[in-house]
């Protein structure tokens, strides 16, 4: 494979791996606000196997936890049936008479299984936010069952009155759906620390004192062992190169776009790719210090201190949770007060606190999320994170990585300079002709340019790649050669040298044609822009919103490459363990809600921190694991509609809360009988088409929301 020695990027190898990231692993977090069904992290022994997504909805975050709501609301429904059938005022409202001996003995039998197998998560949920002294939708949820439940036996034990089961078991099915829905559409625990394991090989070859190979675990591996690493394979710690050469893929973990040429004595890291060569390598660091599972640590320390927002829904419950308790006891007390018996009043107070938990607010946020989640995926938008994604509409800035996200990550023709005596068509026939034979990215950006252009290609023969000159061969029985600059230099060939230092100012790379030892010309190649970034930069600009590049290139590729795109801010030269303190501070300074969208193993951490995490679908399985929303189609214009959608998202979700809430506001006054001097007393029948009413506007109104 041909050796073009860039040297423009060597000093691009920034040893990053000696970066010690003091403190790390001495980092003792605080899991104690973690939702329900949190498991105890056993202090993060094992990279990536005991990690929940601590974001977002912090009360369901297991795939099996999907699973087991669903199941709940099936059996739970499946009950509710005779439970309705049994009940007295169900029978009354269809104007027949079912009633038999002991029937109600069997109506609670049947609603206290709904109660304690279906309501369970609630009254477990509301014990939790009564311990955080935070009431939200659980604990409003768990008060108006529970009362129900507990008033219902009651009334069937011999106190006067008019049993609630048929309530229960209804609010319990609607809050177990909308459970369902929600977690449904919402992503289950993160599993990007599993996925950057899988980035390590588990076996490496060692070599014994006599060099003979053997497969061991990675495991058994110590400092100063050798590893023999063949070509294609990955790296499986990081080390220092013994003995060979090769061209090593750094970008997965770097985002270095070009694959970096490293020689005896240089380092390597583990995860990154070994192109060509075979190589031996001295292990320097194994595990816990290697630079893969630094990036690890940071990423899960990143996403386990995201702050869960408190979502909307919980904000209205807890009010509602607060109205139900003054409102109740101020329907007793006023009853009372008024001469009612005990019966009666307590009556009042159980209708109004049960009341108030309208079955509407189970669903008014799940359906929009559902349907959001729909209309994203059918635009190629992955959300995975939807706390963070409803938060998308604040945005102020968008920071992009260059490598693979505003540029596609592989080289281009950019300019192709020939000499006097030559076309451009010519050269690059020369130089294409020679480079089919060779696996390097710069050799498929100028054989794929020369298939756009349509140019006729020679045949070659004597075909061989010279180490750090390029490569050679004969074309048509014309001996070519393709080099780099450094082999001009030191053959005295003369080549307009203001303009190649302005090629490579730009952050190209030049490679130069030779026919029989001739110059013909220069060929400059580029990391090639994404088209679509140069729309999304301006739409963003159009909506106010500050686009930021981030890359670990040097400043003047960076320079380059947003001048093109007409970016305003631009930071260069990052070393990937730094992309996550570069977005901290972004977002401290300024104050700014801010997204960032990379696509590698070295933007995961800065994911994490930013607001919003957006990997670009074509990157790996690591970022994207990482990220709150993953661009399926990898087109930077997604962000746009993503901050779109998240806008009219929220826009519905607020609309049926007021659906969902509203209600309230004309049945807690009349279930408490405001007008009761008037003879009208709300009736719970009458209350619970108040209530289907209220589900069925919320229902519509989600389905109602358009891309």
């Amino acid at each position: 494979m041909a050796k073009h020695e860039h040297e423009k990027h060597e000093h691009h190898k920034h040893e990053h791996h000696k970066h010690q990231h003091h403190g790390h692993h001495s980092h003792v977090h605080n899991h104690e606000e973690h939702d329900e069904h949190d498991h105890v992290h056993d202090k993060h022994k094992s990279h990536g196997h005991d990690h929940g997504s601590h974001g977002g909805h912090g009360h369901h975050d297991h795939g099996n936890m999907v699973a087991d709501f669903k199941k709940k609301f099936f059996i739970s429904l499946i009950i509710t049936i005779p439970i309705l059938a049994l009940s007295p005022m169900i029978q009354d409202f269809m104007g027949v008479d079912w009633r038999f001996t002991g029937d109600m003995y069997i109506l609670f039998a049947l609603s206290s299984v709904v109660f304690f197998y279906g309501g369970w998560p609630f009254i477990i949920g509301g014990i939790r936010e009564l311990k955080d002294k935070n009431p939200g939708m659980m604990m409003l949820i768990a008060l108006a069952i529970t009362i129900a439940y507990g008033y219902s036996t009651m009334v069937v034990f011999g106190w006067v009155g008019n049993q609630l089961f048929w309530e229960l078991a209804t609010l319990v099915d609607i809050m177990l759906l909308g459970h369902w829905i929600e977690m449904r559409s919402v992503m289950g625990a993160s599993n990007a620390l599993e996925q950057l394991v899988k980035l390590m090989p588990n076996e490496a070859h060692r070599l014994d004192d006599n060099d003979e190979v053997k497969d061991v675990p990675l495991t058994e591996l110590k400092n100063n062992d050798r590893v023999l690493v063949k070509p294609g394979e990955k790296i499986p710690v990081d080390g220092t190169i013994m003995d060979g050469k090769s061209a090593i893929d750094e970008s997965m973990l770097t985002g270095e776009s070009v694959p970096v040429e490293k020689f005896e004595g240089d380092e390597v890291i583990g995860g990154s790719v070994n192109n060509e060569g075979s190589l031996t390598i001295q292990v320097e660091k194994t595990g816990e210090e290697s630079y893969l599972s630094q990036v690890i640590t940071m990423v899960k320390e990143a996403q386990e201190s995201k702050s869960r927002t408190q979502d909307l829904t919980n904000r209205a419950a807890k009010w509602l949770f607060y109205l139900a308790l003054v409102a109740g006891f101020a329907t007793l007390f006023i009853w009372m007060l008024l001469g009612h018996s005990l019966d009666v009043a307590i009556e009042r107070m159980v209708t109004v606190m049960v009341i108030t938990c309208p079955h509407a607010l189970g669903l008014a946020a799940p359906l929009v999320i559902a349907v959001s989640t729909a209309i994203s995926a059918k635009k190629g938008l992955l959300i995975r994170n939807r706390a963070n994604f409803e938060g998308a509409r604040n945005l102020n800035a968008v920071v992009f990585d260059k490598t693979g996200t505003l540029t596609k990550g592989e080289f281009g023709v950019t300019n192709i300079v020939p000499s006097e005596s030559y076309n451009e068509d010519e050269i690059l026939s020369f130089a294409a002709s020679l480079e089919q034979n060779s696996e390097h990215p710069i050799a498929t950006g100028i054989v794929k340019f020369s298939e756009e252009r349509k140019v006729k290609l020679g045949k070659v023969t004597d075909f061989e790649s010279i180490t750090g000159k390029g490569i050679q061969g004969k074309v048509n029985g014309k001996k070519v050669n393709v080099v780099s600059p450094g082999y001009v230099k030191n053959h005295h060939l003369s080549y307009d040298q203001q303009l190649f230092n302005e090629m490579s100012e730009e952050g190209k790379t030049v490679v130069f044609v030779l026919l029989e030892d001739e110059l013909t010309g220069m060929i400059a190649l580029a990391d090639m822009v994404r088209e679509t970034a140069k729309e999304a930069i301006t739409s963003l600009k159009e909506n106010g919103v500050r686009s930021i590049m981030l890359t670990g290139d040097n400043q003047k590729v960076a320079n380059w490459v947003a001048k093109q795109l007409d970016i305003d801010e631009v930071y260069a030269e990052v070393l990937p363990d730094d992309k996550a303190n570069q977005v901290k501070k972004i977002k401290e300074e300024k104050g700014w809600k801010v997204a960032m969208t990379g696509d590698g193993v070295n933007d995961a951490p800065a994911l994490a921190t930013a607001d919003l995490g957006i990997a670009i679908g074509a990157g790996t399985d690591v970022a994207m694991e990482t990220a709150d929303v993953v661009l399926v189609r990898s087109n930077p214009k997604d962000v746009v509609d993503l901050m779109e959608l998240s806008k009219k998202t929220y826009r519905k979700m607020v609309q049926n809360l007021w659906w969902a809430t509203g209600y309230n506001i004309f049945a807690i006054p009349l279930a408490a009988g405001v007008l009761a001097p008037l003879g009208i007393v709300l009736s719970p029948a009458v209350g619970a088409v108040l209530m289907s009413l209220s589900t069925v506007i919320v229902a519509i109104n989600a389905k109602l929301l358009k891309a």
